[in-house]
């Protein structure tokens, strides 16, 4: 704990029950949206969160999307393979290290990225019209400030 809190405050151990009450109800609501996107655009969320890596890196490896995405190199393989059965990612050859395989976008794989970002931005239009121009101010400092304390608590915690 830090100067700014007191944690024998009564007060402060309902902000932290409702803090934790919120972070779950915001972790539902992600997962939810997961869920809809799956089917929406008829790709396992594995399937769906790999295609999108691929919107930052034009080309990644098997090792990399497992960095990324925080699985076994395993897992990775069977996305992959799901992808390349739809068409929507393409393997060739490194050619600075003819041991390594690059998986790229198709034509039909960029396609499907751009909707899912598009349809994403959407929502997240949407959600932001819900607010005035203050309170979404509002919001996003408070995130981002939500955001650092995460990363602050995650170095000292899980580090």
């Amino acid at each position: 704990m830090n100067e700014k809190t007191n944690s024998s405050d009564g007060y402060f151990a309902l902000q932290v029950r409702r803090f934790q009450q919120l972070m779950e109800e915001v972790l539902l609501s992600c997962e939810t949206r997961a869920a809809h996107l799956s089917k929406k655009f008829g790709l396992p969320d594995a399937e769906l969160r790999c295609l999108m890596l691929f919107r930052e890196d034009k080309y990644l490896t098997v090792k990399g999307l497992a960095q990324k995405m925080d699985v076994a190199k395993s897992r990775v393989t069977k996305i992959v393979s799901g992808l390349l059965a739809k068409d929507l990612v393409a393997r060739i050859d490194d050619p600075t290290d003819g041991r390594i395989r690059l998986i790229h976008l198709t034509a039909k794989g960029r396609a499907t990225c751009e909707e899912i970002a598009a349809f994403i931005g959407t929502v997240h239009e949407m959600i932001l019209q819900e607010l005035s121009p203050e309170e979404r101010a509002a919001v996003l400092t408070a995130l981002e400030r939500l955001r650092t304390s995460m990363e602050t608590v995650q170095e000292k915690v899980f580090s």
